[in-house]
This record gives structure tokens, sequence and C-alpha cells, in this order.
């Protein structure tokens, strides 16, 4: 048998252990051959790593996620869990009572999209679901006022809740919260202007009662709920009872002589049921931009590209000798609008000449300087989200993306649980 021979056998047998599973994910034999790059090339890192933003349309979009796509230059591109561990960081840039901003570096764009439609749709909060109206003579429709309801945040905790359907149709103060609303404006009085501050909880339960009770002497009268005379309950919200979390949310104005009696029951869900129950007002992302600059923009040039950027990316320094040279200042403020690489059609033609070929054919427009694409790189980096949530107020934001982790941790333990 010759050598080659013997040389086929052994990447063959390499091949057998590598499909079956013996081995890195890159055959052995690869990384036996000479002037394997350690690393990838700049061009093919680039290409993994960034989103190239040109004037026409943005390129390398995909993320690269097959684990040999690189088998042949000796790189393993599979997921691990040590890698992922050691990469991922999350990072907070601002944080009010209203919203937050924080990175999250080192993820697919699929994960941070799944805290997004977690966040809008499967997060729990109370809201308003039933309005029993006793007597309405405003000029607002009934249906239009429980509507209205319906979207006032509640600060109330749903953990201290449970779902109606758990209830068994029960409504009692482990599933409801009563509020009560009655405003009246008086004869010869201004018009008012009813806000949400009107509705006051009622920790007894409901006091409307059920169209379908029969009047009886010797026991009370049947509401719309049946609370019990709990003492925890009442005690939990003395601090903090349930209430409007904006109490100058405006509901109807009445004239004089009109008059608004109703109950709203909030009870707890999801966004994924009703817009409702959706805890934020946005939550959203965007890859963190980059702006290289490939060669020194100095002078009247960079002068203008200052001029162009809306953002106020750029800024001059001076560099000596009466020269000033542009420097990216605030990349993470950049839009990708696009416009420091935008050509301005020249009015008089001064930077443009046109040459003629030999058989005195127009030939193709030379510009004399170079272009500002040439000159300037943008980029998003595509493991790196800059992650916005904005909260109604009824959750603190950063509350809500820890029940979104927790939510995503339990899906990925009921699709173990099923798998195994």
């Amino acid at each position: 048998m010759s050598e080659s021979d013997d040389s086929m056998s052994e990447i063959d047998a390499q091949e057998q252990n590598h499909s079956n599973g013996v081995g890195g994910g890159i055959p052995d034999y690869i990384m036996n051959l000479d002037n394997i790059p350690a690393k990838l090339p700049t061009h093919l890192e680039l290409h993994k790593t960034r989103v190239i933003c040109n004037i026409d349309a943005p390129q390398h979009t995909d993320p690269i996620n097959y684990s040999g796509a690189y088998a042949a230059l000796g790189v393993d591109n599979s997921v691990r869990l040590d890698n992922f561990c050691q990469n991922f960081k999350v990072e907070v840039k601002r944080f009010t009572d209203e919203d937050i901003e924080f990175d999250m570096i080192g993820i697919d764009p699929a994960i941070a999209n799944a805290f997004r439609r977690i966040l809008i749709a499967e997060v729990p909060t109370m809201a308003i679901e039933r309005v029993y109206i006793a007597n309405n003579t405003s000029l607002i429709q009934d249906e239009v006022l429980a509507h209205r309801l319906g979207l006032i945040p509640i600060n109330a905790d749903p953990k201290l809740f449970e779902y109606p359907d758990n209830a068994g149709g029960e409504n009692n103060e482990k599933n409801t919260i009563v509020f009560k609303l009655h405003v009246h404006c008086v004869k010869g009085q201004p018009r008012i202007t009813v806000k949400s501050d009107a509705l006051k909880w009622l920790p007894n339960g409901s006091e409307l009662i059920a169209d379908d009770t029969k009047p009886n002497a010797e026991s009370k009268p049947k509401t719309f709920t049946s609370f019990r005379d709990n003492h925890d309950s009442k005690k939990k919200f003395a601090k903090n009872p349930p209430a409007p979390k904006n109490l100058d949310i405006i509901l109807a104005k009445l004239g004089p002589g009109q008059e608004i009696e109703l109950e709203a029951h909030a009870v707890k869900g999801i966004g994924k049921t009703h817009a409702k129950w959706s805890p934020v007002a946005t939550a959203w992302y965007r890859m963190l931009p980059e702006v290289v600059l490939m060669e020194d923009v100095v002078d009247e040039m960079a002068e203008e590209l200052v001029s162009k950027c809306p953002a106020k990316v750029f800024d001059i320094e001076d560099i000596g000798e009466g020269r000033r040279r542009a420097r990216v200042v605030n990349a993470r403020a950049c839009t990708l609008c696009r416009e420091c690489i935008r050509e301005k059609e020249s009015e008089d033609g001064a930077d443009k000449k046109e040459k003629e070929s030999e058989d005195g054919a127009d030939k193709a427009i030379v510009i004399k300087k170079k272009e500002w694409e040439d000159l300037i790189s943008l980029r998003r980096v595509k493991d790196h989200f800059i992650f916005t949530i904005e909260s109604t107020g009824a959750i603190s934001p950063d509350v809500l993306f820890t029940e979104a982790v927790k939510i995503l941790e339990d899906k990925c333990e009921r699709v173990i649980t099923e798998l195994s």
C-alpha cells in the first residue's frame, strides 16, 4: 500500500470518527494541515460580526450560526455554553421610574426578540375587564367609557392575584379588584372633568346588587363579587392600596345635571389576550452603531462632515499648524440616516469633469475628490443590542425585564421536560 493510500485511509477514519461524534467540531486532519489560521481573517471577521450599512442597502445582515461555516479555516463556529457565559453582559445605561435603557452583549437576535415579544404579550398585569354601569347620563357612550377605563394602568402587584379562569367563574378577593366611580355635576354649576382619581377602591368587593337577585329579608343581597372577610387581604394593601397609577387621566366631562355611577372590576391578564394588559408602552432594541473613519477627514471636509450629521456624531479637533481633523465622539447616537455618506449634487458642476474617448463619445463622469462612502464606514454590531423598555407605570421597568427572563426560563424548562 502506498503512502497516499495510508493518508487517505487515515482521513477516512477521522471523518468516520467525526460523524460518530468523536472529537471536536472540526476534523482533526484539517487542524493538522499546514498554514491553518488560528482565527478568521479580518474581512471574514467583519462579515461575521458586523452589518455593513452602505448608501443603498445594508450588507451581511444574516447571522452565521452554522457550526461548520469556517471549518476549512480551522475555526469552530459552534455555540458553546462556556463561551456564552463568558461573553454575555448586561450594562444599564439609563434607569428611571418609567423606562430603562441597557446593553445586551453577546446574544443572538432571536433571543433579543424573544425578550421583546414576552415583554409586550406575556408579562401579566392587572387591568379593568368588567364595568357595571348603574347610571350614565354623560355624552360619552357606555362602551367608550368602559374602553377608556380598561386602558388605565392599575398600580397593583399581579403576583398577589390569580387568573380569573382558575377560580371556576367565581369573582373573589383572590382574582378581582373592585373600584367605584360616582360623580355628579350639580345643576347651575360649571362643567366638571372626571379623571381617574375618581376611582375608589372597594376592599369589601362589589356594592351593586346583581340583576338576577331575588329579594330576601333573611339574607344579604347578592352582588357581582363574593368577597369574604379576609383581614390578611386588607393588611397587604394597607400601605399601598390598589389605585390608578396616573390620577390625571381624563375619562369624561359632565355638564350640569349629568351623572356617572359605575363599578369597575380589574382582573389579571396578559397582553396576548388584549393590549390593555400589556405592561409596556413600548419595548424595542437596536444594534449598536459603529462609525469608523477609514481616512483622515481634515479642514473644510471636516467642517462639512460635522455640519452634515444631524445626530452630532462627529466633532472637530485641532491637530496643529492651523489644521483641523474630524473625529467620532458619539457613535451610539447614530441613527443610520446616512447623511454623512450621501453626496451632495453640485449645482455648478465644479467638482466634476467629463472625459471624451478617442472616438469622441462621452465617457463616465469622474469625481475629483473621494466620495464620502469611501471615507466613512457605517456598521452595526450583530451581537450588541441597545434595549429600551418604556413601562406604562404599573410595574417598574427593571421588574418587567426580570419577569421576562423568568418566563423565558420557564419556557425552556418545559421544552427540556417534554423532550426528555
